[in-house]
């Protein structure tokens, strides 16, 4: 086709115009759609799980097409009738043709990584409602996301990955760090063993703790009675600022040394209120500071999110 003549929806104008983009998060029960999902989420897209694929056109119009968001994040998965998944693919035409970019992301993970993680989280796999093992529903959602599978741009084995590993490939595999350094704020308990992939690593068990307080013990750094009794401790708010001057004055040199991603953990001695009160703080500064040179996300190791 003549360069001249290329049509609105030609690789050549999708690279001059910014197309609304619409990720669609699928793949196998347990593999990871809801971290993916969380961490798009975090990444300021609008994420809605379990979409039928009937409602997939209405929904596009109403976000994208409207211009209310310019990126949106799908989850299907075998929730959806057999139909539903069928439809898929004519779906995926139809939104090429209207100025989407549409990406198809499919998460995956080994049978024995699946049967351990169901095993150790004791929840129902969405496919055992109606009797039968546990193996024998993962064969069965294999089967029916077959088709998804053959349509995914990538995918994505979760096999070897937690949590936060997850979280950073989502982001890579995605391009989403493409402006800068990806910042990766952990907390920890100290007694389960320092994150092996820490790049910085800080300790805040001296500062005043919170499970002290009958009150408060059950809580989280996360919940507002904590944030607001560690928000009065002076030696919290120096920590803070300690730890905020020193990554204030390091950063650069991480930014400007062709690295993707590095990693910030914080831990105490049970990993539950001080560094994580800690690690959200600091995440929350970091994301508006940066803005848009990179990715700052948490991850609480202890809380499991």
């Amino acid at each position: 086709m003549n360069a001249e003549h290329e049509s609105p929806t030609t690789p050549a104008h999708a690279k001059l115009l910014k197309l609304p983009k619409l990720l669609i998060i699928s793949g196998i029960s347990g593999s990871g759609k809801s971290v993916a999902l969380n961490t798009l989420e975090d990444q300021g897209f609008y994420c809605v799980d379990n979409l039928p694929v009937g409602l997939m056109r209405e929904f596009v119009q109403q976000t994208l097409r409207s211009g209310s968001f310019d990126r949106v994040a799908v989850g299907i998965d075998a929730r959806s009738s057999p139909l539903d998944l069928q439809q898929l693919p004519l779906m995926l035409s139809e939104l090429a043709t209207v100025d989407v970019d549409v990406t198809l992301i499919f998460l995956d993970s080994s049978d024995e990584i699946l049967l351990k993680r169901y095993s150790e989280t004791r929840r129902r796999h969405p496919l055992s409602m109606r009797g039968g093992s546990l193996h024998d529903a993962i064969a069965k959602e294999r089967r029916l996301m077959q088709p998804v599978v053959a349509l995914a741009d990538s995918v994505i084995d979760s096999s070897e990955l937690n949590v936060h590993q997850l979280r950073r490939r989502i982001v890579t595999e995605l391009s989403l760090d493409a402006a800068g350094l990806s910042i990766l704020f952990e907390s920890f308990a100290f007694k389960k063993g320092v994150p092996l992939d820490a790049d910085f690593v800080f300790d805040a068990r001296s500062l005043p703790n919170p499970h002290w307080d009958a009150r408060l013990r059950p809580l989280s750094g996360k919940d507002q009675p904590v944030k607001e009794w560690l928000a009065t401790q002076n030696d919290v708010i120096e920590f803070f600022e300690d730890v905020k001057r020193f990554l204030q004055r390091w950063l650069p040199a991480s930014d400007s040394s062709e690295r993707s991603y590095l990693t910030v953990a914080i831990g105490c001695t049970g990993g539950r209120h001080r560094s994580v009160y800690l690690v959200e703080a600091l995440q929350q500064h970091f994301a508006h500071a940066r803005g848009e040179q990179g990715a700052v996300m948490s991850f609480h190791r202890e809380l499991g999110q």
